[in-house]
């Protein structure tokens, strides 16, 4: 239940923060922020360990690790929507 409310916590966290156009920071031990994952996707990054190597998100304590795979997944689904594709 505390898992459910958690996810959903961020799911209304995330779309109050498109709305606004705010920055949220995913990373706070490293001071990553969306835009930089979305950054780093438009660029080419596909795997956690790639948003790893380029920006150093989840290589401290690792809590963010979810959340900025599912940033990731979010902005190359938007990417494949905006160029047409179906990836």
């Amino acid at each position: 239940m505390h898992l459910l409310r958690a996810r959903l916590a961020g799911r209304i966290m995330r779309t109050i923060l498109i709305a606004f156009h705010a920055t949220m920071y995913v990373c706070l031990c490293n001071g990553i922020t969306d835009r930089e994952i979305r950054s780093a996707v438009a660029l080419g990054a596909r795997s956690l360990a790639d948003l790893q190597a380029s920006l150093g998100v989840a290589t401290a304590c690792g809590r963010c690790a979810s959340c900025a795979c599912s940033m990731m997944a979010e902005q190359c689904a938007e990417t494949a929507a905006l160029a047409g594709g179906d990836d």
